[in-house]
This record gives structure tokens, sequence and C-alpha cells, in this order.
């Protein structure tokens, strides 16, 4: 699927995708109405059929993956408690210290590998002030991030999800997933969303990334949850008038732009495979799982991107010697050759 003419091949993020003219169709032809008001058909018609496919009872169309996780953090938790996360998570990479500034909540960080958590570590994390004289904070929430974004897009065993969700309640906290890509992990485990989420309180989902939809992400949980939640969303400014052209889009994406992810899995491993056996470029191809490749390079990762550049092709800095490049329904099997033949133009 291409529909979307550049000049370039960008690989910085599956967020830099465009609405294809069928959505945009969909999306001028949407009834609307004001949200805020409660009386957007679209969006009450995109929340249902969320909730419904993660199994929950209620969801809420907010504007982004990180006003979501900031509304569940804020809805699961009171100000002195504290989360669990793993420490390359989105939330605490990359969600301007959010928890902190919105919530008042501190963060305990677990070293996990390839970006996810174990139960073990988890049990280990969670602080109670009972028994503490007080010196501790309350461990109140557990957040997961499946996929892994800093992991590589690593997926998560249904078996790990299961024994997180059971540590976390049996520790007296809820558990939240960041499920940004969760259809790519879907996708790739071939595991329902709804058997995924079985055991969690709250899920946030984006449509803006693989899904292909401009704008706007979901929270979805419990009703009683989501009520609390829609609260918080007005507090945070995230209510919107007649979005429901925005979630028109996200409905003609969760009817077509799902199944077609696997194609963007095949193109990240074709591309790592190819990659992998240059000179100069190290790639760990056990943690190349959905639609990311983690680049390794001996000349670094500025001037790496600075050569891929000059041939056309935009990727992401993640350190001082490894890029990312994330497969997108806007990258082709052509465009993958070409980036495969610029890597073996800069091989050592």
């Amino acid at each position: 699927m291409r529909e979307y003419n550049l000049d370039r091949i960008d690989l910085r993020s599956d967020t830099v995708t465009q609405p294809t003219q069928a959505m945009k169709d969909v999306m001028m032809a949407s009834v609307v109405g004001d949200d805020v008001l409660q009386d957007d058909p679209t969006v009450r018609q995109l929340e249902t059929k969320m909730a419904e496919m993660c199994g929950m009872e209620a969801a809420l169309f907010v504007p982004s993956g990180t006003m979501s996780n900031a509304i569940a953090i804020r809805a699961h938790t009171s100000p002195g408690d504290e989360i669990v996360m793993e420490r390359t998570s989105h939330i605490y990479q990359y969600e301007g210290g959010g928890y902190a500034a919105l919530s008042g909540v501190s963060v305990a960080l677990i070293d996990g590998e390839k970006g996810q958590l174990t139960p073990a570590a988890v049990a280990k994390a969670i602080r109670k002030a009972e028994g503490s004289l007080g010196h501790y904070p309350d461990g109140t929430l557990v957040c997961v991030e499946n996929t892994a974004n800093r992991g590589g897009g690593t997926c998560y065993s249904q078996e790990t999800l299961d024994a997180i969700a059971a540590t976390a309640k049996a520790h007296g906290c809820a558990i939240h997933m960041d499920g940004a890509r969760i259809f790519n992990a879907a996708v790739k485990t071939k595991t329902s969303v709804k058997r995924m989420l079985r055991d969690f309180d709250s899920v946030s989902i984006c449509l803006s990334k693989g899904l292909g939809a401009p704008v706007g992400s979901l929270l979805v949980g419990g009703k009683d949850f989501i009520a609390k939640a829609s609260r918080w969303r007005k507090l945070f400014g995230g209510g919107m008038r007649q979005s429901g052209f925005l979630a028109a889009c996200g409905l003609y994406a969760l009817e077509h732009n799902i199944e077609r992810l696997a194609d963007d899995h095949r193109r990240a491993q074709h591309l790592a495979h190819e990659v992998s056996k240059m000179a100069g470029f190290s790639i760990n191809l056990d943690a190349v799982e959905t639609n990311m490749v983690y680049i390794d390079s001996d000349m670094g990762a500025k001037q790496l991107m600075h050569e891929l550049g000059e041939h056309g092709i935009d990727v992401l800095d993640v350190g001082p010697t490894a890029v990312r490049a994330v497969i997108h329904l806007h990258v082709t099997d052509e465009d993958i050759e070409q980036v495969i033949k610029v890597f073996g133009q800069l091989a050592n």
C-alpha cells in the first residue's frame, strides 16, 4: 500500500502515516456532533467497537497515546503512590515526566530483557507504605508496554502477561497496558486482543501508528474507570468537539488496516536479515518480531543517519551507535530493496 507520494523513504516512525483516499472518503462522509456534550455518534461508535474488541465495558477517545496513558495513571492512582514499569518504556522515556507532573507519583523502574517485565521482577519492585514506618510509597499500578518499543518491537507471551497481571493483583496493584501497538502484537502472536487483555484493568491503544489514522488513541477499561477517566480528560484539556471526523478514520483503520500489519512485519524481517549480513552493522534478530529494526553501526548513529539521508532514506537515532527503522503502510517491497541496496553501499 502506498497512496502517499514521497521522494523519500521515511522509516523514522509509523506515526508518519497519512490517511489513504478511502480513509479520507469515510472521514468526509461521517456524521458528527459535539463530543464534549456526548452527542457525536461516530465517536460513540468507535468507543463501543474498541471496547468490544478488548472485551471491556467502555472506552474513551482522546487526542494522543501520551494523554491516554496520563489519564490512565491519574485515574488509577493517588498523589504519592508509586507505579512500576520497565526502564525503557514509553511512559518513562518519552512522555515528558507526565506521571510526576500530572499525577504526583514516583516510579519504580525495572531493567527488563528486550524491554519486557517478568513477574518476579514486578513482585520485587512493588513497595507498600504499610510495614515500612511510612518510608515507602504505595505501589498501586503496574504498566506493561506491548509491543515493547525500545525492546525492538517485541511481543509478550500470553503466559507472561497473565502471570504479571496475577502478580500485580496479588500485591494490590491495578494493571495497565500501554498497547500503542497492541494490534502488531496480536497479529504477530496470533492472539486476540480480547484474550491478551483478559486480566488487565485498562489499555491505551493508538490509532495513528501502524493502523494509519491521522490522530487519536483510545483508553479502554471498566465503566467506573472510564467515567473517572472522562473527568481527567476534561481537566487535561482533551475534550474535542466534532471529533467524529477523526473517529471515522479510526473505525476505517480497525476494519481495514489490522491484518495488513503482517506485511510490515515481513518487510522488517527481510530488511533485518539482509542488513545483518553486512560488515559494519549489527542487529539483534531475536528482537525483530514486528515492524521495527534496531541497527547498530560502526560509523555511529549520527553519521549513519546522514549517509542514509543523502540517499533519500530517513531513520531515527536511538543511541550513540544505533538507529531505528520502522516499517509502515507507506513502505513497499521496492522501498525495502532500495534501503538494503543503500546499506550495502555503506557497508565496510
